[in-house]
């Protein structure tokens, strides 16, 4: 059984254009760049979110595409991020020509989503709870 350190977890993505990636997450959603390290396998871009890092990994060799959606392939499908902005937030994506998977909806009764995609076209939910 793990014993956690925090109460929060880390996600690390494979970028296909790291700076899109970056402009994408820092500029427009406004995660905190909170330094870059090298690694075996490439560069590791640390954004913050809470407590959460958001690892942006500038690979050496960058992999091929894989299917792009919720369900087109098995594995993690999606990152989400609890925020208490939502309609401001989509109304901002929207105006900056950001792609949504999912148009801000009410899932049930004080809860409601909306999900775009990013560069890559890795899907990101943002989700309000009242």
């Amino acid at each position: 059984m793990m014993k956690r350190a925090k109460d929060s977890l880390d996600l690390g993505i494979i970028a296909g254009d790291i700076k899109a990636s970056l402009n994408f997450y820092q500029n427009i959603l406004g995660l905190e760049s909170v330094g870059s390290n090298p690694a075996w396998f490439g560069t590791i871009h640390r954004l913050r979110f809470g407590t959460s890092d958001f690892k942006l990994i500038e690979p050496k060799t960058v992999p091929p595409k894989g299917a792009i959606g919720l369900e087109k392939q098995l594995g993690f499908r999606y990152v989400t991020f609890v925020i208490s902005n939502l309609s401001e937030l989509c109304a901002e994506l929207k105006n900056k020509g950001i792609e949504f998977a999912l148009a801000e909806t009410e899932i049930r009764p004080g809860t409601r989503i909306a999900m775009v995609k990013d560069p890559d076209g890795n899907i990101v939910e943002f989700v309000e709870r009242s």
